[in-house]
């Protein structure tokens, strides 16, 4: 195992981290509040970075699988931690806390320790942000187009970061596959913060909610989320925002170069769209049933809908006190999640297709004896046994994972609800769940331990699991 390449990676990672603290600090300074914090950080984890960076001499630039899925894992445990280090130098968290709260951002999982946001400097709020934004391009850009530049030809560290069942890279040539990756999501950026600005929010406000939401984040400014704007145009502007980052970003590629049949004639962005149409209708009925009339029921049902599914984890309205049939609809579409190749989180909309069409084969074949098995398909092609044999796996180890989250809360002393939705939002990168963390709750009355499980559990769901579950075999040890 290539540990020494490993660690100048890792020590380049943190010098990045440093440099990064240079955009809070100069929030900071536009907005009159200190910008020692944010030096003090900075400064520190350059110091720490740049002599590993610089000092370790790795023997061979090869990577293997192996090293792949050590460094991938550790990468995000690297960030983490660094992330961690402006909200201990600011003073507003404690270790256990702001590695929490470090963890949520760059898995994107929008679940947060913070109370009274809205009073919190705007620098450390802005950090908040940008590693929810770097960590939304990072599953994309780092796994997709960087990585390969490593020369590893097979793209190990694609496979470790994204083990998904299908992957399709934009372009042969790794250089411009990440160009065009950053300008769509550079794009989508720009695009949703003009929006929100001339839908009457001030720039600080619409820059931090357009990164937060290109990378179906959720963290917000305020302390009611996007409720707390009481705008209909602000609502719907971020939903068609959040519906965007749900979408692969290859069918974002495929639409600016004009072909647009083949991205209409995408089964799994018709299932997506599909899914979120009959969600958000069954609750708008349930809303209705139960007195909700007008647009805003509509407008509150397809929010919450869409906010779920893609993982974003924003809230216009309190959805605890919605009827038991719209929670429990929520609850499944944490599971869910998006599509492939997006930045959301849960199981992704192209697992569910696989095991659908799966299950559809196996009953094909249930009542012939002698019947020969249909292959799954997908694109017009038949689907190889291994990967859905994958899919399975992955099915198998997510239910594992949640098990065991929603075990160790339960064991805290947290009711049944919170325990489940609390193991479900943290491993499908979501953000609020539901009980004693519903869309206005926090997670910081949890004990330390737990913290640090649901912290764990949202880097192991944003690497989809088996990128950190395989450091856990003692055959990955083994020379």
């Amino acid at each position: 195992m290539n540990l020494l390449l490993a660690a100048q990676m890792l020590g380049w990672l943190i010098v990045a981290m440093g440099a990064l603290q240079a955009l809070p600090m100069l929030a900071a300074l536009g907005f009159g509040e200190s910008a020692l914090p944010y030096a003090t950080s900075g400064a520190a984890l350059i110091a720490v970075g740049l002599p590993i960076a610089l000092g370790v001499q790795p023997h061979s630039v090869r990577i293997r699988p192996r090293d792949a899925f050590l460094i991938v894992s550790s990468a995000w445990f690297v960030a983490a931690l660094a992330g961690a280090l402006p909200y201990l130098t600011t003073g507003t968290l404690e270790p256990v806390d702001a590695f929490f709260e470090s963890a949520a951002g760059f898995t994107t999982t929008g679940s947060t320790v913070l109370t009274g946001i809205d009073g919190r400097p705007h620098g450390l709020l802005l950090w908040r942000s940008l590693t929810q934004w770097m960590g939304g391009m990072g599953i994309v850009v780092f796994t997709v187009a960087l990585m390969p530049l490593l020369g590893i030809g097979g793209m190990q560290l694609f496979k470790a970061e994204v083990p998904g069942p299908v992957t399709e890279k934009i372009r042969p040539r790794v250089m411009q596959t990440a160009r065009h990756l950053w300008f769509i999501y550079v794009g989508l950026t720009a695009a949703e913060c003009v929006a929100l600005m001339l839908a009457g929010l001030g720039f600080f406000d619409a820059l931090c909610h357009a990164l937060t939401t290109t990378s179906t984040g959720g963290f917000s400014t305020r302390d009611a989320s996007i409720g707390a704007f009481d705008s209909a145009l602000v609502e719907w502007i971020v939903i068609v925002f959040m519906m965007l980052a749900g979408i692969n970003f290859v069918l974002h590629y495929r639409l600016l170069t004009g072909r647009v049949r083949d991205v209409f004639g995408d089964s799994e962005l018709r299932y997506f769209v599909g899914a979120v149409v009959a969600a958000s209708a069954v609750i708008a009925i349930a809303l209705w049933s139960h007195g909700a009339e007008g647009e805003g029921r509509i407008r509150a049902s397809v929010f919450q809908v869409v906010s779920v599914m893609t993982t974003t984890g924003y809230a216009t309205r309190n959805f605890e006190l919605w009827p038991s049939l719209a929670m429990l609809v929520l609850l499944g579409l944490m599971i869910l999640g998006a599509m492939s190749g997006s930045t959301s989180g849960g199981v992704k909309s192209l697992r569910a297709i696989l095991s659908f069409r799966a299950l559809r084969c196996s009953f094909a074949v249930a009542s012939h004896r002698n019947a020969v098995r249909p292959p799954v398909r997908y694109g017009g092609k038949a689907v190889e046994p291994d990967v859905v044999a994958g899919v399975w796996a992955f099915f198998a180890a997510y239910v594992g994972v949640v098990a065991l989250a929603a075990f160790v809360i339960a064991a805290a002393d947290y009711d049944l609800l919170t325990a489940l939705s609390g193991a479900l939002t943290v491993v499908g990168n979501v953000g609020p769940g539901l009980g004693a963390i519903g869309p206005f709750d926090h997670f910081g009355h949890f004990p330390a331990g737990v913290k640090l499980l649901l912290a764990t559990c949202m880097i192991a769901g944003r690497l989809e699991l088996f990128t950190l579950l395989v450091l856990l075999s003692p055959g990955f040890w083994r020379r």
